[in-house]
């Protein structure tokens, strides 16, 4: 049976508290296959995002602890995933949402807590897509024009984009189709790519790979090194994504995670090694930036990696869209039924507003990838499975398993409020850099 089960006394204790967390959901369920989920994860998390990761990942940390953390954190990423898989039940209960079973386990305390992790893991990535999406934007404009617009022009256009395809592809599931564009084009970029960053490499012998900054600097940055590789691994909403797939559940969820963290990781661990490789420490905050060749190349995969991000960021803001969808929604009536229409276009149309705004605003990439990384994923990817597993075997488990996740809890609180700092301190350094609406 696919389930974990709790122990008897619990089992009454919370059978009664199910109900108010039962799975109704405006959006589809039961449906996908784990090859569909596989690729949209593959995909998902090959987007322009990993075009910042040279220089997020390997630059504060050089190449020898660098590699350790892309090694330590993928595997451990992996395997609280694999653990994460198995909490779409417990005791029998179904749970198509990461926030309804830490709310039947812990209260209405933790769910609002978890709710908040997730929403702002959400909120803070799209911004970062927005803003992805905006430089892809503005390195097209540049290649061809000496007078490029500012970068909030090209930020506005980004969010108009994505609001678009929301509005019409409402759903993870109806993404199906989409999919095979995603691939095409993440594969078609991360190719040429890579092409022309392995030919820049050999021509440059002269590549420095020191660390930059005072000692305290480098702690910080190390930091902010460790939350960026978590980010580029895992979303903190692979229960979401579960609820999408047809049965058996986690077994088709750990294929889909076998995907990811062999093809996907690969792929996206590829781009960070050769980027720092070819230019060292120096290398770009967006690697495009950095590449030679001539100008349909850098347009090229400008262009794949806008569109790619057009379907890419989708699938971080799918539960987001679902809650306000299930929320304000007429869930007996169709999804595109007329009145179901006029209030998805509100909501899409509110959501990508203000979110557009204030990433026009704030227009520092790195700042996105660390934060959110730090102040929220670290605690559901690493220490909420483990109070999980506390909660439901804590008095049959072996000592030595207790001990274990007790571990992680401690260890991951403590990585949390360290780079949350770390990440806070990256922000204030660019409030003082750059102004409001700076076009960075």
């Amino acid at each position: 049976m696919e389930a974990l089960s709790v122990e008897p006394a619990q089992a009454n204790e919370h059978a009664q508290d199910h109900q108010q967390y039962a799975s109704l959901s405006a959006h589809t369920t039961d449906h996908d296959s784990w090859l569909q989920a596989g690729l949209l994860l593959v995909t998902g998390f090959n987007c322009g995002y990993i075009l910042s990761f040279s220089n997020l990942m390997l630059v504060p940390l050089g190449w020898t602890w660098g590699i350790i953390c892309l090694g330590v954190v993928g595997l451990y990423t992996a395997y609280a995933n694999w653990l994460l898989a198995a909490f779409h039940f417990i005791d029998g209960h179904r749970f198509i949402r990461y926030r309804d079973i830490m709310g039947f386990l812990f209260g209405r305390k933790l769910y609002y807590i978890t709710w908040v992790f997730q929403f702002l893991t959400l909120l803070l990535g799209n911004m970062g897509f927005i803003l992805l999406g905006g430089k892809a934007l503005k390195e097209i404009n540049s290649e061809f024009s000496e007078t490029a617009l500012r970068l909030q022009y090209y930020i506005g256009m980004t969010g108009a984009a994505y609001f678009m395809f929301a509005f019409l592809i409402p759903t993870m599931s109806a993404m199906r189709s989409w999919l095979a564009v995603s691939a095409v084009l993440t594969f078609s970029y991360i190719g040429l790519l890579l092409m022309v960053v392995i030919k820049d490499g050999k021509s440059d012998e002269n590549k420095n790979y020191k660390l930059k900054g005072s000692k305290v600097d480098q702690t910080f940055g190390a930091l902010g090194a460790v939350s960026a590789t978590i980010v580029c691994n895992t979303s903190g909403l692979l229960l979401e994504i579960q609820s999408t797939l047809r049965k058996p559940v986690v077994k088709n969820m750990r294929k889909a995670l076998g995907l990811q963290y062999t093809v996907g990781l690969i792929v996206y661990y590829g781009v960070t090694v050769a980027g720092y490789w070819a230019y060292g420490s120096d290398v770009s905050e967006y690697l495009p930036e950095e590449l030679s060749g001539p100008k349909w190349v850098k347009a090229f995969i400008n262009s794949s990696v806008f569109l790619q991000s057009v379907i890419s960021q989708h699938i971080f803001v799918a539960p987001i869209h679902e809650t306000l969808d299930t929320k304000f929604l007429k869930l007996e009536e169709t999804m595109n039924s007329a009145t179901n229409l006029k209030r998805r276009l509100l909501l899409r149309a509110a959501l990508f507003a203000i979110n557009t705004f204030l990433t026009a605003a704030f227009p520092f990439m790195g700042d996105f990838v660390n934060f959110f990384g730090s102040f929220t994923l670290i605690p559901l990817v690493f220490v909420f499975p483990s109070l999980i597993i506390l909660k439901v075997k804590g008095k049959t488990a072996r000592m030595e398993k207790k001990a274990w996740h007790c571990f992680n809890v401690v260890a991951f609180l403590f990585l949390a409020v360290a780079a949350t700092i770390a990440a806070v301190r990256l922000i204030i350094d660019n409030t003082r850099t750059y102004s409001f609406f700076a076009d960075t």
